[in-house]
């Protein structure tokens, strides 16, 4: 019989308190991603899909790191040049070509362990498969979003500006809300197991806040129907906490407590993806059939 692995231990940092963060750190930290997002959002929104594919790469490389902790060798060549060309197919030509990038990288990832001969194959293969969909096909959803204004417009006012800013806040309304709500009221925990700080509580101002900012965006930046932001916070909150549940189940099963240490104060990038990729693809779905 086999259990998880007890999640890695550390001394809380300098600043860190209940959330078990450095928050100063984290606070600026965020600031700083956020007006990445926001300057190659605004000024050129093509400049934003190199964001996207840049992030694309180091994610593969975070899991090709952890994927590491129990002997599965993620080949990073492909999936890299595969999950780049993933975004920029969606991009440009959209949802059709996605599927059909994203099958011939999965193909062509196979093929390419054939070099490495049959030991490990099948764990190797099914490991990569499954980082092409977590990763690149999931983050290519947010090149849909903004090819929905057209794939090559200067307008920050268009369709797809619009469409990925209402995406990060109703996502960012749901960690926001969480985190708040969880360090002030938090008592009864939603899953001690898989992640012992999130409760109930805390999931209770996801929603309150994700709603709320699902609602005012619809309304008052894609001019759509309040019932349409309702869905969208709805969905938003279920699928964001079910990605950070999936998050926190794979880092307990490769026992490492973050991906990485590239963004201070919050650890990996995966550990802040795991709630926008969970969301994107639901989001895109409702914002192209029901607004644009």
């Amino acid at each position: 019989m086999t259990t998880d692995p007890p999640a890695p231990t550390q001394d809380p940092a300098k600043g860190s308190g209940r959330a078990g963060r450095n928050v100063p750190v984290s606070i600026a930290s965020a600031v700083g991603l956020i007006a990445l997002v926001l300057v190659t959002l605004l000024v050129w929104k093509t400049l934003f899909m190199v964001v996207v594919a840049a992030a694309v790469l180091v994610a593969i490389w975070e899991l090709h790191r952890g994927f590491h902790m129990k002997d599965i060798d993620l080949p990073e060549q492909p999936l890299m040049l595969g999950g780049v060309v993933m975004v920029v197919v969606a991009y440009f030509w959209g949802a059709p070509a996605l599927v059909t990038a994203t099958a011939v990288s999965a193909l062509v990832t196979m093929l390419w362990l054939l070099r490495r001969g049959v030991p490990g194959y099948v764990q190797n293969a099914t490991a990569s498969v499954f980082t092409l969909v977590y990763v690149p096909f999931l983050g290519s959803f947010v090149a849909l979003l903004l090819s929905e204004g057209g794939a090559t417009g200067f307008d920050r006012y268009d369709a797809g500006v619009k469409g990925i800013l209402t995406f990060i806040a109703v996502t960012a309304a749901s960690d926001i809300g969480g985190f708040v709500a969880g360090v002030l009221f938090g008592r009864h925990q939603m899953s001690p197991v898989i992640s012992p700080k999130k409760s109930w509580e805390g999931f209770a101002g996801s929603a309150v806040l994700c709603v709320a900012v699902g609602i005012a965006m619809v309304v008052w930046v894609l001019d759509a129907d309040w019932w349409i932001g309702l869905c969208l916070g709805l969905i938003a909150v279920v699928m964001a906490t079910l990605g950070d549940l999936c998050e926190s189940v794979i880092k307990r099963d490769l026992g490492v407590k973050d991906m990485s240490q590239v963004i201070p104060g919050h650890g990996g990038l995966m550990d802040r993806l795991d709630s926008l990729l969970a969301t994107i693809a639901p989001i895109w779905l409702l914002l192209h059939y029901l607004v644009f």
